[in-house]
């Protein structure tokens, strides 16, 4: 039997309307400026509140509607963390489905146009003594449109940036990448893409077209493969999905230009062709797709690693795909909510993540959703 937490009291176009409030100047207001500003963050955050609804059912399965376009999942033991790409993270209580929708506070504005925002958000290793994770966003700076990663602090119900680990990279309306992960190394990773410039994926003086690899205090490590660089491997259009096998043995996904999205292995140095070869063309010292969609567009996005499986989320493609790392096979395992953007696997239980209010989907009335999904029962392409 499902017990049923409702937040939805107010409409999401209100709330996404209030949007603008979460996120400003790392600059402190004195007096009553700054009591209006903190009433007026304070009260959207309420609409926002009661506008989310949250479901939990008594066999542990959470799922959640009225979001608005949410980028990442994120779990640390009960406790989900949804970041939304106008600036803000959504806070859910997987037991009692209770919400928290905390505030994203920056020394630069967020720029949530085009495929910009508030983009990657990954919790720190230690986030449960800490309270500290890192988040990838999009700023304008002297008229450019960039973006940078950041570490950022959860204290009274607000994520305050700490520190600025890296900035400068180049932006822009499309393919600004945005995915970052730690991985089994410790170390942080990001992907970025070539906003529409696809000479920046082949150039190893520009961070354009990249996935970069960092120390979490921001400074380069000593073995990444190009001296005095961020720069782990190259040649990637719009990459926006990282996974790890059991291995260690890093995977990507990636938008093609028409149709040839990819899932890559990714190996430290390797030149991943882009825009030279794509698909399954080949060229000298560039790394081929483990697999590729063809003239088919897949978008694929968020990615995760679980029992030999790559379970990776796809935008145009509105499914989860799975591929077998050892028997190479490709399957679709679900499909049955629009444009999904993440995917986590944990305890063999599966989260994703809609996006059919990014102006390139057809939002339903729960849209943007958070789905739970158990391995241990079949998928279908038309589970409700």
């Amino acid at each position: 039997m499902k017990k049923l937490v409702f937040f939805s009291v107010l409409g999401v176009v209100l709330a996404a309307g209030l949007g603008i409030a979460l996120f400003w100047n790392d600059k402190d207001d004195a007096g009553d400026a700054g009591k209006k500003q903190g009433s007026f963050q304070q009260d959207a955050n309420e609409v926002i509140k009661r506008a989310v609804e949250v479901a939990v059912s008594d066999d542990g399965s959470v799922n959640a509607n009225h979001l608005n376009i949410p980028w990442t999942i994120n779990k640390n033991g009960s406790w989900i963390f949804l970041s939304q790409r106008e600036g803000s993270v959504i806070q859910i209580d997987g037991n009692l489905g209770l919400v928290d929708v905390q505030n994203v506070k920056v020394s630069e504005d967020i720029f949530h146009e085009g495929e910009g925002g508030f983009l990657g958000f990954t919790l720190a290793s230690d986030f449960a003594t800490t309270k500290m994770a890192f988040a990838y966003h999009t700023y304008k700076k002297d008229g450019k449109t960039l973006n940078r990663i950041i570490s950022l602090k959860l204290k009274d119900h607000t994520w305050k940036e700490e520190k600025v680990l890296l900035d400068g990279i180049p932006g822009g309306m499309v393919n600004n990448g945005g995915r970052i992960k730690i991985g089994p190394d410790g170390m942080l990773y990001a992907t970025t893409g070539d906003v529409g410039q696809s000479s920046n994926a082949q150039k190893l003086d520009s961070l354009a077209g990249k996935i970069l690899r960092m120390n979490v205090n921001g400074g380069i490590p000593a073995d990444n493969p190009f001296k005095n660089s961020y720069i782990y491997s190259y040649g990637h259009r719009n990459p926006q999905g990282l996974a790890w096998d059991n291995g260690k043995n890093l995977y990507s996904s990636e938008h093609g230009e028409s149709g040839h999205d990819e899932i890559n292995l990714i190996q430290a140095g390797k030149n991943y062709g882009w825009p030279v070869i794509q698909g399954d063309e080949e060229a000298k010292d560039m790394m081929k797709p483990l697999i590729q969609s063809g003239y088919e567009t897949w978008a694929p996005s968020g990615m995760a690693f679980n029992d030999g499986k790559l379970f990776v989320a796809s935008l145009a493609g509105k499914k989860i795909f799975t591929y077998d790392l050892a028997n190479k096979q490709f399957q679709e395992f679900y499909g049955d909510a629009g444009r999904l953007r993440d995917v986590l696997v944990e305890n063999n239980e599966l989260y994703t993540i809609t996006s059919n209010r990014d102006k390139r989907g057809k939002p339903t009335v729960k849209d943007d959703r958070l789905i739970h999904l158990s391995l241990t029962e079949k998928a279908s392409t038309n589970k409700k």
